[in-house]
């Protein structure tokens, strides 16, 4: 079956529904620099497979799919300094960091379907 919309690609779900609860998290912290990095970053998640979608090919889907990885990375290492600086509690992390990295899989995964076409 063939995608035809955006969004119903799994990872872009699942990166919205991350960048709410980063959002939810993060929104009110005081650090602005670090709220917004990691605002940004996580709304690059789905921005960039979003954007790549209904690029002129599959190679530049998949360019846009790396870049969206790099953004989910970045997160996932901001949450790890978060927990550092005592922004969140151990149990944030670990389940804001479980599910980005659900999500790198599933974008590992869909850069890996299109390299077996």
């Amino acid at each position: 079956m063939r995608i035809t919309r955006f969004e119903d690609i799994v990872a872009w779900q699942k990166a919205q529904d991350i960048a709410v609860d980063i959002y939810t998290v993060f929104g009110s912290m005081k650090d602005f620099e670090f709220r917004d990095q990691i605002c940004r970053a996580t709304v690059s998640i789905s921005n960039n497979i979003a954007e790549g979608f209904n690029r002129s090919s599959d190679a530049d889907f998949i360019r846009y799919l790396y870049i969206s990885l790099g953004s989910c990375n970045e997160v996932i290492s901001m949450l790890y300094l978060a927990h550092r600086l005592k922004y969140i509690e151990e149990k944030q992390k670990e389940t804001l960091l479980n599910r980005s990295t659900e999500i790198a899989k599933i974008i590992r995964g869909l850069i890996k379907s299109f390299n077996k076409l």
